[in-house]
């Protein structure tokens, strides 16, 4: 009886995956789902008390989501799952997953290194591209459109949130809280080929994305 019912169970999952939409009854699973999903290889999400003292992170890290590449795990703090910024958060984060699994991050470094006068402007590119790629996920997810520009008055994310073990000393950047918004919303139409700022083209992010 129970080996039936986990079945009738796991058929209902598979069901509620359909034309890359996830349902769910909470949210941070359908962004978890929906980006574990669309890529191989992405971060387990971990509940977690604080950020601090994972992965190296300080107080100077963001305290409510951050991405140890070291480990391929995302923090979210418990706390910070009924905040209705977390979504964005969370998928900002599986956007520098999505990078870093499956090679852009290693292009855009490999650019850094050789053209290092223009490393802010290349940050730049790469962090427009995360947020296209965080809007496309919350788009697979099935969740409504979101304008950042709603969420958020001063620019999100600027301080270290992602990186290698240990997090506090993780890239910081800045780009405007609506060269942001932008890209978000250019991801959020679902087009995953539309996340190519400047050039950084959307090859390695098509030849990843699963059917």
């Amino acid at each position: 009886m129970r080996i039936e019912m986990r079945c009738h169970m796991l058929k209902w999952v598979m069901a509620c995956v359909f034309a890359g939409q996830i349902v769910s009854a909470d949210p941070v699973d359908q962004v978890t789902l929906a980006a574990q999903s669309a890529f191989d290889g992405l971060p387990q999400v971990r509940l977690v008390d604080q950020i601090s003292g994972q992965c190296g992170a300080d107080e100077t890290v963001n305290q409510t989501v951050a991405y140890c590449t070291t480990r391929n795990q995302i923090f979210l703090t418990g706390p910070a799952v009924d905040d209705p910024q977390t979504l964005y958060m969370l998928a900002h984060a599986f956007g520098h997953a999505v990078q870093v699994r499956h090679g852009v991050a290693d292009f855009a470094l490999g650019q850094i290194r050789r053209r290092r006068a223009e490393e802010a402007m290349l940050r730049g590119l790469v962090t427009r591209q995360v947020e296209c790629i965080a809007g496309f996920i919350m788009s697979r997810a099935g969740l409504p459109h979101t304008d950042l520009t709603d969420l958020f008055t001063d620019e999100p994310f600027t301080g270290s949130h992602w990186g290698r073990d240990p997090l506090h000393i993780g890239p910081k950047v800045s780009i405007g809280l609506a060269a942001r918004a932008e890209w978000f919303a250019i991801g959020q139409q679902g087009d995953l080929a539309a996340c190519a700022p400047g050039e950084f083209t959307s090859d390695l992010l098509m030849d990843a994305l699963n059917p």
